[in-house]
C-alpha cells in the first residue's frame, strides 16, 4: 500500500526496518538553523535521516529569490540517492512543528513525481507522546540514484503570479499568520503586508488542538468554503518563503483535491522587487 498525505505513527512503526521505507526528519528553527541537526542528533525515530531546511531543501539565496528557493534539481536527486531514496522507496517525513517543515520535502517529492510520499500525523511530538522508541544511532544508507523530473505545472513564479492576479478566476491563498498578513507585524521579512488580492487561510487551520490533522471531512468542507467555483488549477498557494504553504498543499491532497499550484518565493520574493504592489488591509 502506498501512503500519499499523512500517515498515523503506528503504521510507521510497522516499517521503521523495512528497508523499502526511508523516514526523514525535518525539524528546523528559523531563529537557530543548526537546531534541527542538533536535536536529530540526540534521538530520532529510528532509521532516520535529515533533511535541513536550509542546505538541503533550498538552494543559495539571491537577490530575488526569497528566503527559501527551491533547490537544483540534479543537486535535490543527488541528495535523494544519498539517503536511499529512489523511484521505488515509500518516504515518510517529520519535524515537531506539525509538519510546517517536513511538508516542504512532501511536496518537493511530489514535484518530482513521487507518489508514495507521506507527513508522519502529528510529528515527533506525537510519537514521543505514544512512547515509541527512538535511538540517536544514525541509520547506514545505501545510496542509490533518483530519476525524475520536476513537473512546472506545479508552480508559479513571481512573474507568472503577477500575470494571473489580473484574472478573474484567480484564488491566492495566503497562510501565513493574520497579524503577518495584514501588516501588523513582520518578525520576519523586511516589509510588513500582502499581495493585493489574495485572502489569508492559515495554515494552522488545518491542525488540531491535539496537534494532528483535522478531520478529512471537517478539513474538506473547509477548502470547499474556500475554494468555492475557482478551478481548482487557478488557485494558488504561499506564504513567507514556500514552506508553510506545502502544509496546506497537502491537507488538500489528504482529502481528495488535487490540482493547486505554490508559489515557491512567496512573500519573500514578492518584496524583492519594490515595483510589487503590497497591501496592509485586513483582507480575509
Amino acid at each position: 500500500m502506498s501512503y500519499r498525505s499523512i500517515i498515523s505513527a503506528d503504521v510507521v512503526q510497522q516499517h521503521v526496518n523495512n528497508p523499502q521505507w526511508r523516514i526523514v526528519d525535518c525539524r528546523f528553527n528559523l531563529k537557530n538553523p543548526d537546531e534541527g541537526l542538533a536535536l536529530y542528533q540526540m534521538e530520532h525515530i529510528p532509521n532516520a535521516v535529515y533533511a535541513h531546511l536550509d542546505h538541503d531543501l533550498s538552494s543559495p539565496v539571491t537577490a530575488n529569490s526569497g528566503r527559501h528557493p527551491l533547490p537544483d534539481v540534479e543537486h535535490f536527486k543527488q541528495k535523494l540517492g544519498q539517503w536511499g531514496i529512489n523511484r521505488d522507496t515509500q518516504v515518510v517525513v517529520y519535524d515537531d512543528a506539525a509538519g510546517s517543515y517536513a511538508t516542504r520535502l512532501w511536496w518537493m517529492l511530489r514535484w518530482l513525481g513521487h507518489d508514495s510520499v507521506a507527513a508522519l500525523d502529528g510529528g515527533f511530538s506525537s510519537w514521543k507522546q505514544q512512547g515509541l522508541p527512538v535511538t540517536a544511532d544514525i541509520p547506514p544508507v545505501r545510496s542509490t540514484t533518483y530519476i525524475g523530473e520536476p513537473k512546472l505545472d506545479m508552480l508559479v513564479d513571481s512573474d507568472m503570479l503577477q500575470q494571473k492576479l489580473g484574472q478573474s478566476q484567480t484564488l491566492l491563498i495566503d497562510v501565513r499568520d493574520p497579524n503577518r498578513f495584514q501588516g501588523l507585524e513582520e518578525p520576519i521579512d523586511k516589509v510588513a503586508g500582502h499581495i493585493p488580492g489574495a485572502i489569508n487561510i492559515p495554515w494552522k487551520n488545518n491542525i488540531a488542538e491535539n496537534g494532528l490533522y483535522l478531520p478529512k471531512a471537517q478539513l474538506y468542507d473547509h477548502y470547499i468554503k474556500v475554494l468555492r467555483d475557482t478551478p481548482i488549477d487557478n488557485t494558488v498557494f504561499m506564504c513567507g518563503s514556500g514552506v508553510t504553504a506545502c502544509h496546506s498543499l497537502l491537507a488538500l491532497e489528504y482529502v481528495g483535491i488535487q490540482g493547486a499550484k505554490l508559489y515557491p518565493g512567496s512573500w519573500s520574493a514578492w518584496i524583492s522587487d519594490p515595483d510589487r504592489p503590497i497591501e496592509t488591509s485586513s483582507q480575509t
